[in-house]
């Protein structure tokens, strides 16, 4: 039986929007100064993080998932690790995109998911803004508005500040603004069609591809917003706020002051600590945490409990359950 949480290293993706804050904000050792995106803890084939801990060290997450079932406390026959967890540094504002349902990205695209996501600001600029929605009223309005590049009559836009969440279901025209780092976490997923770029290029003078005939297709007509009831909870030192409840995942954001123990009774647990710094301890195992840290809570790990200063984004799939003491 596996007694430890499994440490992950993440990979990184170079963006024409990205930047250097990851480095800056978490300490990771970033490969060039345009980077955008850190994979923190995936499975995905473009990208799978790496054990760095204990009997699994040096493995990718999609061959742990493979091979070690009874660490997710699930059916062998279940394809895919289904979640994805991201860091992203908008150091320039990202395309506006949209991203498919399942329904779309198996029937069209032959891939298992679509991708519903979600966002948790962990920084941002003064004044710093998403893009969130559209005020298209059909798909024929979006399509000429699109057309005749009408993008501030189009766009629906909101600020955001540290500590927001949005919540970004598939189908919703979306962007990410410059200034903002987000961790995301969402189905793992890379499927992204994208409706404008402000006409950019890259290093090599190329504008990037448009998915105009998809992104008609899989955007959804009239925009709604969707608001997530937070649930907050104190437990002894822990403060713990669930974010979001929905078909793909759960998210919390914990805050700890102190220890706290739990058990975990169904599932994994995915944790990245986005502040602070503490202490990892079960039956058999302790490990220090620090600002930067992504890990996983087994299923064979039943009870543990986390010490010290710390903040921490907490997420796991609508098989998992999680007691807190």
């Amino acid at each position: 039986m596996y007694k430890e949480p499994v440490f992950l290293d993440p990979v990184f993706q170079e963006r024409i929007w990205g930047g250097s804050r990851l480095q800056t904000l978490f300490d990771y050792q970033i490969p060039t100064h345009l980077t955008g995106e850190a994979w923190v803890i995936s499975a995905h084939e473009n990208g799978p993080s790496v054990v760095r801990n204990g009997a699994l060290k040096g493995k990718k997450l999609s061959d742990v998932w493979r091979e070690h079932p009874n660490l997710f406390g699930r059916n062998a026959s279940d394809d895919e690790f289904p979640l994805l967890v991201k860091i992203l540094d908008a150091n320039d504002n990202l395309s506006v995109q949209v991203h498919p349902d399942d329904q779309y990205a198996q029937k069209v695209v032959g891939k298992p998911c679509g991708k519903t996501e979600c966002w948790y600001i962990l920084d941002c600029d003064e004044d710093a803004e998403i893009i969130i929605g559209h005020k298209a009223r059909s798909q024929m309005e979006f399509q000429e508005m699109v057309k005749n590049g009408e993008w501030q009559n189009l766009l629906q836009t909101m600020k955001v500040q540290k500590g927001d969440f949005i919540y970004v279901p598939s189908g919703t025209l979306h962007a990410i603004g410059k200034g903002i780092v987000i961790l995301e976490t969402q189905q793992s997923s890379d499927i992204t069609y994208r409706v404008y770029d402000y006409d950019r290029t890259d290093r090599h003078g190329a504008k990037r591809e448009l998915h105009l005939e998809h992104a008609l297709t899989c955007t959804m007509y009239p925009h709604q917003d969707f608001l997530c009831e937070k649930l907050r909870e104190k437990k002894g030192n822990l403060t713990s706020t669930r974010l979001v409840e929905e078909t793909y995942f759960t998210v919390y954001h914990w805050l700890l002051k102190g220890k706290m123990e739990a058990s975990l009774a169904a599932g994994f647990l995915m944790v990245s600590v986005i502040e602070g710094a503490g202490e990892f301890g079960s039956e058999d195992c302790k490990m220090t945490l620090k600002k930067g840290d992504n890990f996983i809570v087994p299923a064979t790990i039943k009870d543990y409990c986390i010490s010290g200063e710390m903040e921490m984004i907490v997420s796991h799939t609508s098989n998992a359950a999680i007691g807190l003491k």
